[in-house]
């Protein structure tokens, strides 16, 4: 039922996109909101509390709930599956963006993928070379195929729909808590950035070691061991630097507007081996990704016949 949940999920957000902004981020970003007020005090504790109202919380219940669905309408839990997968994680959450950056790189429309870029991370993309378009494109494109797809259906299958679910709030949370760095908002938001650090540890592995099989596996290894640890974020250089081996190219290095790295400072070392990003290298990113997403698929598909056959 997981694998078939999944795929129907998948096709449903393929064939009617999400809206995403209005569904999703706009209610928790009230939500989150509605907490601050209540319970921000500039301190750690409170933001410990907060955060397991406004994640776990929610979490649990759905868990409960398709518990007693699964035991006394098992098409209901099924469909309960369905609905959190679609509102949790898609292709479709980000893909427009790359895509569209990908065809103005094409052809040559430099200005237009500077704006999408911009628009896309939130960071002026004005004086970029058309090269580092493309490497930043690429490397939020790894990202957010983890953050927006692989991660929600790995705790979708370890924990079932409450999984997908905490997974999608934790990192919310984490977005609209944990970065936050203003005087006043105090150590309210370590708590959330802590906690999705640790719910994101296994994904992130696990999709790392996914573009390393899939894709060229000895650079991905050696890119993974030897370059993750310099990136800002650890999490993040492991992704990165897995996905730029496997696709021989490089990431990283400093750009001409140098605060638009992904870790918030300047300091962006030299990631994967290989040539510099282009628009060839972004279309071998959509490859990667949907090999990953296959293999994904693949190895649960092997499980549920090893299983079907055992019983």
């Amino acid at each position: 039922m997981t694998l078939i949940s999944i795929v129907i999920a998948l096709v449903l957000e393929q064939l009617h996109a999400l809206p995403v902004q209005r569904m999703v981020r706009d209610p928790l970003a009230r939500l989150a909101g509605i907490l601050e007020d209540k319970f921000n005090d500039g301190g750690r504790s409170h933001g410990a509390i907060a955060w397991w109202l406004g994640v776990a919380l929610p979490a649990a219940l759905v868990s409960l709930l398709h518990a007693v669905l699964m035991h006394f309408q098992p098409l209901l839990g099924f469909v309960l599956g369905i609905v959190v997968l679609y509102l949790t994680m898609g292709f479709r959450q980000f893909s427009h963006f790359f895509t569209n950056i990908h065809l103005a790189l094409r052809q040559g429309e430099i200005d237009q993928a500077r704006q999408l870029l911009a628009q896309w991370r939130g960071h002026s993309s004005d004086r970029l070379t058309a090269s580092e378009v493309a490497r930043l494109a690429i490397e939020q494109a790894l990202l957010s195929s983890h953050r927006h797809v692989f991660a929600p259906l790995l705790w979708f299958v370890v924990l079932g729909p409450a999984g997908a679910l905490l997974y999608r709030l934790a990192h919310s949370f984490d977005e609209l808590w944990g970065q936050r760095g203003e005087l006043e908002f105090g150590e309210f938001g370590q708590f959330a950035h802590h906690a999705f650090a640790l719910i994101d540890w296994l994904p992130l592995r696990v999709t790392a070691a996914s573009f390393a099989v899939v894709g060229d596996f000895e650079d991905a290894v050696h890119c993974w061991r030897t370059q993750a640890v310099r990136w800002p974020d650890a999490g993040s250089g492991i992704l990165l630097a897995s996905g730029a081996g496997a696709l021989g190219v490089r990431l990283g290095m400093p750009v001409h507007d140098v605060m638009q790295d992904l870790g918030g400072s300047g300091d962006r070392p030299e990631l994967g081996l290989g040539e510099d990003a282009d628009p060839d290298f972004m279309q071998s990113t959509i490859g990667l990704v949907w090999r990953s997403l296959v293999l994904g698929l693949a190895v649960l598909a092997l499980v549920w016949v090893s299983s079907w056959v055992g019983g």
